[in-house]
């Protein structure tokens, strides 16, 4: 059989094979520029296996833009083919798919390197603010140069596809056998539907089964299970995916157990669509600190300030001077975990003490979640503020912040005399200095609660020209490598936040508040990093890098220096500061008083390791973690400081079990308490 006997069947192989190449070498590219997996350093055939994985999606995906082509060229009288019409919609389509493709490629590529995510469709939750959103694109890569790149390879492969037409549609077809052009015609089917199945064995005929986008994390590493996904097609398994709200029977049957892990009395038996509510009145505590009068609270979000870049973490190069010695003074949380990455999620979770669980879109982004039942609220005698140097209507956070915390005074852009030096407001050396006034200035007759949110440590890394003597360093590129960093920026981008840090505590001193305040520092995630050689390869193959923060409440006052061991999370520190003041409170999410003895024993607490449609679940304790699919499937149990990822489930089934039947029950309730949590609901 000659191919030449079939110009359009020629085409559409020949057009297939032009897109699959270039699919793969821009996997190719993500391989050896994105990703943070080698063949020297890590599992080989777990990767070899995933980017075969890869390639299968790949294929698919070139399949599946040829559909439309085919469609064109098979129609009996009219087709593009022998139709001028109908061949400029051809090379229409083609043109409009290659630069949609391209475009979503970019993204991707930036998207990983930003977050250490694959796009999803979860990442359309930035279209909610598309001029911030505009900006930091701008600011943080040439956008310029790469839209020119993908203009002249769309040109490129353009060119290349009308040489391809030219060679095959330009020419007539030769007569052939009709058995033998039935053969064809079956022959193809069968192999385009095995490529868009994406297998060739164990297949089901009655329950054909295609390849999915969990195939590629089969090793358990999600570094390398990036390496199997394809953009195009994770966004579209991602979007179509239902987004249920919560599981109600799931959290009804398990309601007891739940009760159990909060302290908190087994909810009545609800019915129809009533939310079961684990409520518990907190009182003033026995382990309450000695106060002549209550002491002001300042809560210090760290933007993108993740464990692995502290030195109190143990980073080779002392980049947080000031932070560690603070912490040698404190009370030090070493073990200290947000529910999962993104800084609106983080602020979502420290007021309101729910892990922001949502799967499509951050909860602040959701009016039908507003407002919320938060602790904060119980810190009466405490005049409350929130001070951030960009927008607070990023994400929609505003809306949280002012429709839950009642008698908060929002300070935001616009309102700071000091200039913006990037998309994120002005700089944390010059938030300090303007919030230091604030405070400074209010009447000493009340105490003050102020939430201060940092973004310096965030891309564009600017260094600020007035910023008290900090001096930029730089270092080789390998030293950067050993201490997990990934640029000179990126490492004095550290150094500065923790510079403006040293000069906070130094003005509050000057100031007058800084001996009756508890002040606590905690990162939101962790920015992005290269390696961590210093740390157990499960720290970072788990994804454990991107929640591990650090955790630090000061009051040398009344606050001894000690270290807490155990898991604690970002959702506990509400309910922890309230037990420390003697302030009474009422509680219906997951947050707990850190000094409570954990009704589980060793302390766990959740984590969302993988996000989007399909999120990995889990718990970690000081020295496990427990990671599932939300649905219960593909449980293991893991050392956290471990050099080999191995699953432990069958070496310790007690605590597998213990913490498997945790991971969902409280995922679960995180979920539904999204909902349950809202005042009003």
């Amino acid at each position: 059989m000659s191919l030449s006997s079939y110009p359009r069947l020629r085409y559409l192989l020949a057009g297939t094979t032009i897109l699959f190449t270039l699919f793969a070498l821009l996997r190719a590219g993500f391989y050896f520029g994105a990703s943070e997996v080698s063949l020297r350093e890590d599992d080989a055939h777990s990767i070899l296996e995933t980017l075969g994985v890869g390639l299968r999606f790949d294929l698919r995906l070139a399949l599946l833009l040829m559909l439309p082509s085919a469609f064109l060229l098979i129609l009996p009288r009219w087709n593009a083919q022998k139709t001028p019409w109908l061949r400029g919609c051809l090379r229409a389509w083609l043109l409009a798919a290659l630069l949609t493709v391209g475009l979503i490629y970019i993204v991707d590529f930036g998207y990983y390197a930003w977050l250490g995510l694959r796009l999803n469709a979860s990442a359309l939750r930035f279209l909610g603010d598309p001029w911030i959103s505009a900006r930091l694109v701008w600011e943080n890569y040439p956008v310029v140069p790469i839209a020119a790149a993908l203009l002249v390879n769309v040109v490129l492969f353009s060119f290349l596809f009308l040489r391809v037409e030219k060679a095959t549609l330009d020419r007539p077809p030769r007569a052939q056998p009709r058995w033998q052009a039935v053969f064809t015609i079956l022959l193809c089917t069968v192999g385009g539907s095995l490529g868009l199945l994406g297998r060739v064995s164990h297949i089901n005929p009655a329950n054909p089964v295609p390849l999915r986008w969990n195939d590629a994390f089969l090793s358990g590493n999600t570094r390398v299970g990036a390496l199997g996904l394809n953009p195009v097609l994770f966004i579209w398994d991602t979007w179509r995916t239902s987004s249920d709200r919560y599981d109600l029977a799931y959290v009804r049957e398990h309601a007891e157990g739940i009760a159990a892990y909060l302290g908190a009395p087994t909810p009545v038996p609800t019915t129809g669509e009533e939310l079961p509510v684990f409520a518990r009145e907190i009182p003033v505590q026995p382990h309450r600190l000695s106060l002549q009068k209550p002491p002001n609270v300042v809560f210090i979000m760290l933007e993108s300030l993740g464990g692995s870049v502290t030195g109190m973490h143990g980073n080779p190069l002392d980049p947080t001077p000031n932070l560690d010695a603070l912490a040698r003074r404190s009370w030090f949380l070493r073990n200290f975990y947000v529910p999962v990455t993104g800084t609106a999620k983080t602020v979502w979770a420290s007021i309101t003490g729910i892990p922001d669980v949502t799967r499509s879109e951050s909860a602040t982004r959701n009016p039908l979640l507003l407002p919320q039942h938060t602790i904060l609220n119980a810190f009466r005698e405490h005049d409350k503020l929130y001070a951030i140097g960009g927008s607070a209507g990023w994400a929609n956070m505003s809306a949280l912040i002012k429709s839950s915390v009642a008698e908060m005074s929002l300070h935001e852009e616009g309102e700071w005399k000091s200039p913006n030096i990037n998309v994120w407001g002005i700089s944390d050396l010059a938030l300090f200095r303007e919030v230091d006034v604030l405070l400074r200035n209010r009447s000493r007759e009340r105490p003050f609660f102020a939430i201060i949110q940092t973004a310096d440590n965030h891309p564009p890394f600017t260094i600020p020209s007035d910023n008290d003597g900090f001096m930029v360093k730089n270092l080789p590129e390998e030293a950067l490598r050993q201490a997990g960093f990934r640029s000179n920026a990126q490492y004095n981008a550290v150094r500065l936040l923790d510079h403006s840090i040293g000069r906070f505590i130094e003005m509050a001193k000057q100031s007058g508040y800084y001996g009756d305040t508890v002040f606590v520092f905690y990162g939101d995630h962790n920015g992005r990093i290269a390696e961590i050689p210093f740390k157990s390869r499960a720290y970072a193959e788990l994804n454990l890098e991107s929640l591990h923060v650090p955790g630090l409440i000061h009051f040398p006052a009344l606050i001894s220096p000690k270290v807490t061991e155990e898991a604690t999370s970002l959702i506990d520190l509400l309910p922890t500061v309230a037990g420390l003041l003697g302030v009474p409170y009422r509680n219906t999410t997951l947050g707990r008083d850190i000094r409570i003895p954990a009704p589980e024993g060793e302390r766990a607490v959740p984590v969302v390791l993988r996000e989007g449609a399909f999120p990995l679940i889990g718990v970690v304790t000081k020295t496990h973690l427990l990671h599932m699919n939300a649905d219960g499937t593909d449980a293991g149990l893991f050392a956290v400081d471990a050099n080999k990822v191995e699953n432990l489930a069958a070496q310790d089934p007690v605590e597998f079990s213990r913490l498997s039947a945790l991971a969902r029950e409280l995922h679960e309730s995180a979920r539904l308490m999204l909902y349950s949590n809202k005042i009003g609901s």
